[in-house]
């Protein structure tokens, strides 16, 4: 599951709505829904997006959060290291092959290193 599907699906079963209900008023599948929700697909168009914000008639923070997790919910990433170090290329291939047996918590750790703001280096 994406960060954008846990959200959709959590906004979804608040509300009580149905995915097939939902899917007819977007004019798309369930079947769609469902993927989208369960990471099977790519992030949604921006169009699709729109959709959502409109058919759970969410405003400012909280649409800015669904078109945000939309933009890091691409199931199926590629990391170009070209022209970067060689460290940075070995380190994108281990954590492919190692993402699908890292623990959550492990996850919650690398992301917060990730997201520390870069030391500036004193010259």
């Amino acid at each position: 599951m994406t960060p954008f599907g846990a959200r959709l699906r959590q906004l979804r079963q608040a509300r009580g709505v149905e995915q097939k209900e939902m899917a007819a008023a977007l004019g798309v599948s369930a079947s769609y829904l469902s993927a989208l929700e369960h990471g099977r697909r790519g992030k949604p168009t921006w169009v699709m997006i729109q959709k959502i914000i409109g058919y759970f008639n969410v405003i400012w923070d909280e649409a800015d959060d669904l078109q945000r997790l939309a933009e890091i919910s691409d199931p199926r990433v590629v990391i170009d290291t070209t022209n970067l170090a060689p460290e940075a290329t070995a380190l994108a291939n281990h954590l492919a092959a190692q993402i699908r047996t890292l623990s959550p918590e492990r996850i919650a750790a690398m992301q917060t290193v990730l997201d520390k703001p870069a030391k500036a280096t004193s010259k």
